[in-house]
């Protein structure tokens, strides 16, 4: 199977040796021999630990992604780790700054307007965080509360689906990045911090004392989680699927998940604890690029 998607993956390659069109995007790496992989700072799945160096779920995902394609491109890919944000992540991608983001997106219809996804890797469930003495243990009790959750995220939008349904008044405020919102809940600037679980407990995790915080209540949105590309490059898209599909079937991409999941990683030694959900399990056992508006929470 993995000589076969080579195979395939090379004869995109070598179609042409300089790329007409500026979504020809194997064409492009190969003749620069660099690929540019859109990387986060503080997402759950994707991390700096300072100094340029990028790790991660994602992160490392999207190496063998690189991996497997400069095999089929005959040539070493170097990659250029490029940082991006919940803002700006999108643009980047389109304007060919970013070749490959494989940062925490979900995958959503409005998105898809502007960019094309791999097949889904993580599965996500939005939650609540919130400091273990707060007395807040769902939706109801942030009545008259202070929220944060992370500019430029689908959470933002979940947070005031869920308040308008509910009919709660809360107040909403803006983290710039997911460091930034949980800074917010520590310092006692907000009660709450809305976002993905993984990226939750990553951040209670990294804390000075994880202890103090827990993640509470209902299931607010499940959410695909995918690398970002840009649209109308089927044969990237391709490869970049093939190697996903390759990893789940080989096994790796699951030693992958329990290497930043379920152990101790860096930069504190400590453990995320989060087993891989059923709805993951499921989107590996039949790999597709479903949108989150496909999904429904349990």
């Amino acid at each position: 199977m993995k000589k076969h998607i080579l195979a395939i993956v090379c004869t995109a390659l070598a179609a042409g040796g300089a790329f007409a069109q500026s979504n020809d995007t194997l064409a492009k790496i190969k003749a620069s021999g660099s690929i540019s992989l859109g990387v986060r700072d503080s997402s759950a799945l994707s991390y700096t630990l300072g100094n340029g160096k990028y790790v991660g779920f994602h992160t490392e995902m999207g190496e063998r992604i690189v991996a497997d394609l400069s095999k089929a491109a005959g040539k070493e890919l170097k990659i250029q780790y490029t940082p991006v944000t919940s803002q700006n992540r999108i643009p980047l991608v389109q304007n060919g700054t970013v070749d490959l983001e494989c940062g925490s997106t979900t995958n959503n219809a409005t998105r898809a307007k502007d960019v094309s996804f791999a097949v889904t890797t993580y599965v996500e469930e939005v939650r609540i965080l919130t400091k273990a003495n707060s007395g807040i243990n769902g939706i109801a009790d942030l009545k008259g509360k202070t929220v944060a959750t992370t500019t430029g995220t689908t959470s933002v939008q979940t947070l005031r689906k869920n308040k308008r349904a509910e009919g709660i008044d809360f107040k909403e405020v803006m983290g710039k990045d997911h460091a930034d919102s949980f800074l917010l809940l520590e310092s006692g600037r907000a009660d709450a911090f809305v976002m993905d679980g993984s990226i939750l407990a990553a951040n209670a995790s990294k804390s000075r004392n994880p202890a103090d915080f827990k993640i509470v209540g209902e299931v607010l949105s499940v959410e695909p989680i995918a690398c970002m590309l840009r649209k109308d490059d089927p044969a990237f898209k391709k490869a970049v699927d093939d190697s996903i599909k390759r990893q789940i079937a080989d096994g790796s991409l699951a030693k992958l998940y329990d290497k930043w999941f379920m152990q101790p990683i860096p930069p504190t030694n400590t453990k995320i604890g989060l087993p891989m959900s059923e709805a993951t399990k499921e989107a590996w056992a039949h790999p597709n690029d479903k949108p989150m508006e496909e999904y429904a929470a349990k």
